[in-house]
Parts: C-alpha cells; sequence; structure tokens
C-alpha cells in the first residue's frame, strides 16, 4: 500500500509533509500518543484504558453532516472502479475538475484515492477483523468508505480526529446517516493500532512468505508468486521481490515527451518539471493539471511513461537491412490509445518515413487519431481492423513493426492500482493465442531484413520470453538481435539492457519505469 505521507502524482506542496490536510489539523489534542488521567466510576471502575485517540467529541448535532470535496472526489472514484469497472487514472482527473479542486485538493485526492486502491487487501484484512460480518455482505458503497477512512488512519498523516469526522461526515452526506454510525464504530477500531501493530496481528501466526509478502504489500498471492518467477525468468534475483512490490506501491512519477522535431519542454521545465534522466526529449513532471499547458493541448507534448518511450525509440532505431531506397514504412499493430504511435509518426517524420497505425476498435482507433493529429497528416494512416490480418493482407510490407500485445498489465500496476484486483491467472491464459497470432502477424508484415519489437507492459514469462520462443521456433528465417544493446543505444548513458538471452525487461524498482519488455526479431534477408 501506499507509504506513510507520500503524496500522489497531482500533489503539491500546499500540504505538510506527503499528505497532512492542513484543514484537518487545526487541533491535534488527544491525537495519537495522548494520555490522559484515568477515569473511574463510582464503582472504582476504569474507564478507557490505554492511550486515548482524538476523537471528536462534539454532540452528534455538531458532527461534520457534509462530504469534504476532496474525500468526496476519492469516494466517486472507488465508486465508479467498483461499479462501473472503471479505471481510477481516467475518472480521477474528470472528478477534480467537476468538483473544481485546487492544486492541493487534487492532490489529497489524488493520493486518498491511489492509496485505498493499492492498500485495498491489507486494508481489508484489517476491516475484517473490525467488522462482525464478512466484508461481502456490506453495502458496498460502505466497504469503500470504510478503506477511504482506513488509509488516512493507518497510512497518510492526518490525524485521527479529523479521519473519523470526515470520514462520517461524507458517509452521512452520500450514503446516510444509519450506514454513517456504523462506519464510525468500525474506524475506531482501526484507528486503535498502527498500520505495523495490524500487520503483527495478521501475520503473528503465518509463516508462508508470499502470503506475509501478499498482505504486508498488498497484492494478491498469485501476483506475488508471478513477478518472483519474472525476476527469476528475466536474470534479477528471487530476493527482489520486496523492493518490487514495494515499488508498485509507491506514487509514480508523471513523465512527459516532447515528439522530435515538433515540440520542446521549454514551457513544461518553467512550470517546475525536471528534465528526464533516461531518455532525451523527456521530463518529469512537477505535478498539478499538465492540460493546462499550451504544448500539451497542441499534442506536441505528451504525457508518456518512460519506458514507452525508450522501446518504442529503440524499435525505430534498430539496425534493419532491407532495401535501401529511403522511404521506409512503419506499422503500429495495436495502436490504441496512441502514445507509442504518436513518438513513432514523430520519428518517422524525422527519419522521412511512414506509419501504419493499426487499431481494431473504432472508438479507439479514434483515440489514436487524435493522438497523432500533431504530426504532418503525410507521415501517417490510421487502419481500423483485426492486428492479425494484417500480415495477410500486407505481407512483406514494412520495415519496422511496433507489435504492443494486450498483456495483463503487470508491468503497471503502479499506475493502475485496481488492475491487480481484477486480473487473474486466466486472464493471461486467455491472452497468450492473441499475443501469439499478433506476433505471427507481425513478423508476416515485416520486409527480409526488417525488425519486429515485441512488446509487453507484464514480465510474466508466459507473456514474455515463452511467447517470443515460441514463435521463433516455427520458423527458421528469425533472428534475435539484442534488445538491450538497442535500448542503451537510446538511452542517456545508462546501461539499461539486463534481460534473458537477447531480450530485455525494465523494471519500477530498477528503472523507475513500468516493467516494459521488449523483444527484436529480425527476418533474415
Amino acid at each position: 500500500m501506499s507509504e506513510s505521507g507520500r503524496r500522489g502524482p497531482n500533489s503539491s506542496g500546499g500540504r505538510d509533509g506527503g499528505g497532512r490536510d492542513n484543514r484537518d489539523n487545526r487541533d491535534n489534542r488527544g491525537t495519537r500518543g495522548d494520555r490522559s488521567g484515568s477515569k473511574r466510576n463510582a464503582q472504582g471502575r476504569e474507564r478507557n484504558r490505554g492511550p486515548q485517540r482524538g476523537f471528536s467529541t462534539n454532540a452528534p448535532s455538531q458532527r461534520t453532516r457534509r462530504a469534504d470535496p476532496a474525500r468526496l472526489v476519492a469516494f466517486e472514484v472507488l465508486r465508479a472502479v467498483a461499479s462501473e469497472d472503471a479505471y481510477a487514472n481516467l475518472v480521477l482527473p474528470a472528478r477534480i475538475r467537476e468538483h473544481r479542486l485546487d492544486r492541493r485538493d487534487a492532490g489529497f485526492a489524488t493520493e486518498l484515492s491511489y492509496g485505498a486502491l493499492r492498500g485495498q487487501g491489507t486494508y481489508d484484512a484489517i476491516l475484517a477483523r473490525c467488522v462482525d460480518r464478512p466484508l461481502d455482505q456490506l453495502d458496498p458503497a460502505i466497504l469503500d468508505a470504510l478503506r477511504i477512512g482506513a488509509h488516512q488512519l493507518l497510512s497518510m498523516r492526518v490525524p485521527a480526529h479529523a479521519a473519523l469526522d470526515q470520514t462520517v461526515g461524507l458517509a452521512r452526506a452520500v450514503i446516510g446517516a444509519g450506514p454513517s454510525a456504523l462506519i464510525n464504530a468500525v474506524l475506531r477500531k482501526v484507528a486503535a493500532h498502527s498500520m505495523e501493530e495490524w500487520l503483527d496481528l495478521l501475520l503473528d501466526q503465518e509463516s508462508d512468505a508470499t502470503r506475509i509478502a501478499a498482505l504486508r504489500h498488498s497484492h494478491p498471492e498469485w501476483i506475488v508468486r508471478a513477478l518472483r518467477q519474472s525476476l527469476v525468468n528475466h536474470g534479477r534475483p528471487a530476493s527482489d521481490i520486496e523492493a518490487l512490490l514495494e515499488a508498485d506501491n509507491a506514487a509514480p512519477v508523471v513523465n512527459l515527451v516532447a515528439l522530435p522535431g515538433l515540440g520542446d519542454l521549454d514551457e513544461a521545465l518553467e512550470q517546475g518539471a525536471t528534465a528526464g534522466e533516461l531518455v532525451e526529449g523527456s521530463a518529469m513532471s512537477a505535478g498539478g493539471d499538465l492540460g493546462r499547458l499550451e504544448s500539451v493541448r497542441q499534442g506536441t507534448t505528451r504525457v508518456q511513461d518512460v519506458g514507452s518511450q525508450l522501446v518504442a525509440r529503440a524499435v525505430a532505431g534498430a539496425d534493419v537491412e532491407t532495401s535501401a531506397d529511403g522511404n521506409e514504412r512503419w506499422l503500429d499493430l495495436c495502436a490504441g490509445p496512441g502514445g507509442k504511435a504518436a513518438l513513432l509518426a514523430a520519428l518517422a517524420h524525422r527519419d522521412g518515413a511512414t506509419l501504419l497505425a493499426n487499431e481494431p476498435a473504432p472508438h479507439r482507433a479514434k483515440l489514436v487519431q487524435q493522438a497523432l493529429s500533431a504530426v504532418p497528416s503525410a507521415t501517417w494512416s490510421v487502419r481500423t481492423g483485426d492486428g492479425r490480418e494484417v500480415g495477410s493482407e500486407e505481407p512483406e510490407s514494412f520495415d519496422r513493426v511496433l507489435v504492443d500485445v494486450p498483456c495483463s498489465g503487470l508491468g503497471a500496476l503502479r499506475r493502475r492500482p485496481e488492475s491487480r484486483w481484477r486480473r487473474s491467472p486466466k486472464d493471461i491464459a486467455d491472452l497468450g493465442p492473441l499475443q501469439r497470432e499478433l506476433l505471427a502477424s507481425a513478423i508476416a508484415a515485416v520486409k527480409p531484413g526488417g525488425v519486429v519489437g515485441y512488446v509487453t507492459c507484464s514480465p510474466h514469462p508466459a507473456e514474455t520470453t515463452a511467447v517470443v520462443s515460441d514463435v521463433l521456433a516455427k520458423r527458421t528465417d528469425l533472428e534475435l538481435l539484442d534488445a538491450g544493446e538497442a535500448l542503451d543505444r537510446v538511452s542517456l548513458g545508462r546501461e539499461l539492457g539486463a534481460g534473458h538471452e537477447l531480450t530485455a525487461q525494465l523494471w519500477p524498482h530498477v528503472h523507475q519505469t513500468d516493467a516494459m519488455f521488449l523483444a527484436l526479431i529480425r527476418k533474415k534477408a
């Protein structure tokens, strides 16, 4: 779950020290660590022994009955994720704008939303100890409110009395008075222990290392096992698992890219962004609403993880042995929503090439067109259709092909925290045939001497090395290029390419990128 006091990617210096809500810090009396004198009744019995929590002393009629806007945004995000299968990173910005949050409140809402989603597994285990019924028998809205309250109490430096009062006020406003009483009672039990104390209680009799890691770092057990296997498969020690899980729970830096030859980072740097350390033309955002930047509105500067930038540049810079006619054709076989396609199109424009961007879903094809609109239209075109058919429809027609296949997304859990609770091992098994068919189509579409870049945002061997090995085993006209060397060539002097044999795997805990996998396959001339 989110580290204590860590701010979300849109947070700012308006809160003191990573997540403390200054508005709620008007009175720190009775907060964690304070003690009061004993309270004995007429029979001499003492009540409320031990450290006293700083809960609200207001009478029920005086307690907060309104929803704090920042907490309301977080609640609405969790509700959309749970009830509409929405993605938090898409819902959150819209809710922030709808409620007109300022930069400080937007940062608080971001941390609260993402933190509650990341920590859901651990928080639910704690809540199960504090609720008198199975959690699946609670109204889902009540459970989401409890998760929001638990995150404030255990992983943000919000005073306990404020976390309780404001969460109960939120519940009164949006759920009802009856549920708010339940929420108040449960969160008082949660507040009785710190996070470390709760973990000690939950893990007291546990000896299985996978279960311990899953509960401590709020990942499903099967993902812990899968990531440990992935580390070993890609040449890293299994002991890296703790650092990898911690990196999954850290708020990621928002990366920017200036489209080569079309955009620049001057405006972003003037607004506090810092130059990227891994690849040229990149920057790390200082937070805030990036849509306010004119270069972002124009599309010449884009939000894109630096791992995605690296693999796109590696494909564009790989050595090909096609006929040198000076008019290369490039293909992005799975282009939606268009981030890598935009960078590829800009590189193609710079190099005198053209790009065909393929996307099967019509609504996502429109997103690709929007992403490409900043690049001169003569450089690119968009095809709406099944990528598995491109190889047969246009055989041996492209010098470079990027096939960023649909995958489990286990490499982007830090950016999509809800994904860890949605995915299952069955998803990986189901995606395997599609991934192999798309790679086979890409190989059919590339010219002799041309290069295919097979990319996933997952380190899982079933989606990475196994797919590549299976496709290569069926043909004798293919060879692997050194993908690690190709990444090193486009990076800013940093060696990135550790992986399995000639493939490359990036890692959040090592490279501060999404866990992008890259294999470069050349069809022999």
